[in-house]
C-alpha cells in the first residue's frame, strides 16, 4: 500500500528541495569535466555560451551561419549553433552517397566490424555508469530541455543499460542468419538481416541523449552509415570509446535545409521521431522509404476494480505532467470507470500537481507551446457542453521563462464522453498539446464500448494502459485495442521506455521501436534471401526440354 502525502507535507518537501535545480543531490560536484566534454555544464550561459558544430567525414566544422538558442529558463542566449544553411549540405550529401547501398559492413563484408561496435558499446555503457560521467549527462540534459534531475538521470540510465546490453558479441547475434535446406544437393537457401547502406535519423528535443543514441548505435550495429541531427556530446562519448569518426555525420539545420539534404542525398532509409505533420511529409518526400515514431494522443482507461488509489493518483500526476508532460508517451485522456468518481483520485491528482515546482523542474518550460496557445487552447474545450476546469489552467508565475515558450501550471479539463464521441468535437479534444495538460472523463459500466470507440477514431497509436487487475475486463479492452506499447495491470503507466522492452507504434507499417533486437531488426535492416546451388549436376544428364 503507497500512502498518501496530503499538500502541507508536499509543500514543506518542496522548499526543502528547490535549492538549486541544476545540482543533484550528491555528494560530489563537477569541478573536472569527463575527458570527451568541450564546457563544463555549469558554465554554459550567456556570458558562456556553448557551441555547436557540425561532424561530416571525420571532422567537427562551423558553418557560415550561427543560430542562437535562448535559455529555456530565462531567454538568454546560451546556445551558439552552426547551421548548416542549404548552399553548404554539399559535403554531407557527398559523405553520405559514398556508403554504399550494401552498408559498411553485413554478414557477408567487414564483419570485424561487429566485434568492433560490441566493444564501443561495452566502453561507453562503463563510462556512462560513472557516476560523475551521468551526472554530467544528466545535468547537460536539464540545460537544454528543462525536467527534474531523477528524469534527466533515468533517461541517461536506460541509455547506459542498452549499451551494456549490446556489448561483446550481442552485436553479431543481430544479424544472426538461418538456412533452408533446398531441392537437391548442394542447394541451399540463408535469409540474412541485410543493411540499408546511407540512412538518416532526425529525433526530437525532448529525449536528447537516448532516442538519438539508441536509435543510432542500431543504425550501426546493422551496418549503416547514418546522418544524425540532434545533440552531438554522446558522439564525442562514442569517439572516446572508439567510434570510428567517419562512421557518423551529424548535422545542424533548419526543417527546410534537412528537407533539402534528404531530397539531395537520398539515404535508403530514414528514421524520423516527432510530429505527425511533419511526419507525413517526410513519407510522401522520401517515396515511403521512412520509419516512423510520431506523436500521440495515449490514452488510459482505468477499470472497474478501485484499488491502491494513492499509487494510481501518483501514476496519472507522472504520465501526465512529469517532463512538463513533453513526452510522445505522456497520458493524454484519463478514461474513469463510473467506480473511480466516488473515489479520492481527482482530489489526489490536484495535491500531486500542485506540488510541482519550477525550481526543481517538476514543472517547467514548454519548448513547443506557448502559454498563450494552451489557454487558447483550454478556452475552446471549456465551451464544449458540460466541460469544466478540473485543475490549472492557469500560467506559472514568478518566472523568467520566455514567451517563444510555454508556461503552465499542470492543467486537466473535464469532458463528458458523449461530448468527447460528436464528430464537431473530437478533433479539438483529442488534438495532442505537448505540455502538461490531459483530458479527463467518465463511463458508465455499459459505456465501455464508447470508449473503445473513441480509442478507435485516434489516428496516432503509440502507448496506452489498462488501469485493472479484472482479467475479463483487460481481455474485453487489449483485445479491441491496437496500441504498440500498452501497459496492462493495476501498475499500467503510458510513459517508460526502458531498455527492455519494445517502445513504439502499432498499426502502421511504417512504425518503428526502438530498444530492443527486434525493434533493431526491424527498423535498421531488410531481408536478403541467397539461395546457394553449387551442385554436383546429374552425372550425364541430358539438357531438359525448353518450357
Amino acid at each position: 500500500m503507497h500512502r498518501f502525502i496530503c499538500c502541507g507535507e508536499i509543500r514543506a518537501g518542496a522548499r526543502r528541495l528547490a535549492s538549486n535545480w541544476f545540482s543533484p543531490s550528491s555528494s560530489f560536484t563537477s569541478l573536472h569535466s569527463p575527458p570527451f566534454a568541450t564546457i563544463a555544464v555549469e558554465e554554459i550561459s550567456g556570458s558562456h555560451p556553448a557551441e555547436v558544430y557540425n561532424l561530416v567525414q571525420g571532422d567537427w566544422k562551423a558553418s557560415a551561419n550561427w543560430n542562437w538558442v535562448p535559455d529555456p529558463l530565462n531567454g538568454e542566449p546560451f546556445i551558439k549553433v552552426a547551421n548548416v544553411q542549404e548552399a553548404e549540405i554539399k559535403p554531407f550529401v557527398e559523405s553520405l552517397s559514398k556508403c554504399p547501398k550494401y552498408g559498411l559492413h553485413n554478414p557477408l563484408r567487414g564483419q570485424e566490424r561487429y566485434l568492433l561496435l560490441g566493444d564501443v558499446s561495452a566502453k561507453a555503457a562503463h563510462m556512462l555508469a560513472q557516476p560523475e560521467v551521468s551526472d554530467f549527462f544528466s545535468r547537460l540534459i536539464q540545460r537544454v530541455s528543462p525536467k527534474s534531475y531523477k528524469q534527466a538521470l533515468g533517461e541517461v540510465h536506460v541509455t547506459q543499460k542498452f549499451l551494456e546490453n549490446f556489448s561483446g558479441d550481442q552485436v553479431r547475434f543481430l544479424a544472426r542468419s538461418f538456412a533452408v535446406p533446398g531441392n537437391h544437393l548442394g542447394q541451399q537457401s540463408h535469409g540474412y538481416r541485410w543493411p540499408y547502406g546511407p540512412v538518416a535519423i532526425i529525433t526530437p528535443f525532448n529525449f536528447p541523449l537516448e532516442i538519438p543514441l539508441l536509435q543510432l548505435m542500431g543504425a550501426l550495429y546493422m551496418g549503416n552509415k547514418p546522418t544524425l541531427k540532434v545533440d552531438s556530446k554522446m558522439l564525442r562519448l562514442l569517439h572516446y570509446c572508439g567510434l570510428p569518426e567517419e562512421d557518423v555525420d551529424f548535422i545542424n539545420s533548419d526543417g527546410v535545409t534537412m528537407n533539402k539534404f534528404l531530397l539531395e542525398a537520398k539515404p535508403r532509409m530514414t528514421l524520423f521521431t516527432g510530429s505527425s505533420r511533419v511526419a507525413e511529409k517526410l513519407a510522401a518526400d522520401l517515396k515511403g522509404r521512412i520509419r516512423l515514431e510520431d506523436a500521440g494522443f495515449d490514452w488510459k482507461i482505468l477499470g472497474p476494480d478501485v484499488q491502491e488509489v494513492d499509487y494510481v493518483a501518483w501514476v496519472c500526476d507522472q504520465d501526465a505532467h512529469a517532463c512538463s508532460g513533453q513526452k510522445c508517451s505522456a497520458q493524454s485522456i484519463l478514461f474513469m470507470h463510473e467506480n473511480w468518481v466516488s473515489s479520492e483520485l481527482i482530489p489526489k491528482m490536484l495535491c500531486l500537481a500542485k506540488r510541482r515546482k519550477l525550481e526543481d523542474l517538476t514543472i517547467g518550460p514548454v519548448l513547443t507551446v506557448t502559454t498563450e496557445s494552451m489557454l487558447e487552447h483550454i478556452d475552446k474545450l471549456l465551451n464544449i457542453p458540460g466541460s469544466k476546469l478540473l485543475f490549472g489552467g492557469e500560467p506559472l508565475e514568478n518566472h523568467s521563462i520566455p514567451k517563444i515558450y510555454g508556461a503552465l501550471k499542470p492543467t486537466a479539463v473535464f469532458i463528458p464522453l458523449t461530448e468527447i464521441l460528436k464528430s464537431n468535437n473530437f478533433d479539438l479534444v483529442t488534438k495532442e498539446i505537448f505540455g502538461p495538460f490531459q483530458i479527463i472523463t467518465d463511463y458508465k459500466h455499459d459505456q465501455l464500448s464508447m470508449v473503445l470507440e473513441a480509442c478507435e477514431r485516434m489516428h496516432a497509436h503509440l502507448t496506452a494502459a489498462v488501469v485493472s487487475n479484472d482479467p475479463l475486463f483487460l481481455q474485453e479492452v487489449l483485445g479491441k485495442s491496437v496500441n504498440g506499447t500498452t501497459y496492462a495491470g493495476i501498475r499500467a503507466r503510458t510513459t517508460g521506455a526502458p531498455q527492455n522492452h519494445w517502445f513504439g507504434p502499432a498499426g502502421d507499417p511504417r512504425g518503428a521501436g526502438i530498444g530492443t533486437p527486434e525493434a533493431i531488426k526491424l527498423v535498421w535492416s531488410c531481408h536478403r534471401e541467397i539461395i546457394y546451388d553449387i551442385g554436383p549436376l546429374p552425372q550425364h544428364g541430358e539438357i531438359p526440354s525448353a518450357t
